[in-house]
């Protein structure tokens, strides 16, 4: 059986607060232009049910990717 990629929602913060864009696989999410500034929501949580949203770097991290 084939290991599925985790699920994130991807946001951008904005002046009137946290505008999610969409919900995305895990290496999507990696994959966005680095001049994207946005948050994604933890790996480990329900995407789109969450409040815990974490940097891309850190999902790098999390994921053990480079």
């Amino acid at each position: 059986m084939k290991a599925t990629k985790p699920l994130v929602e991807v946001a951008v913060e904005t002046e009137e607060g946290q505008v999610p864009l969409g919900i995305m696989n895990a290496k999507q999410a990696m994959s966005l232009p680095d001049e994207l500034d946005v948050k994604v929501s933890h790996p480990d949580h329900e995407p789109g049910s969450t409040d815990n949203f974490i940097r891309k770097d850190e999902l790098h991290r999390h994921l053990g990717e480079s």
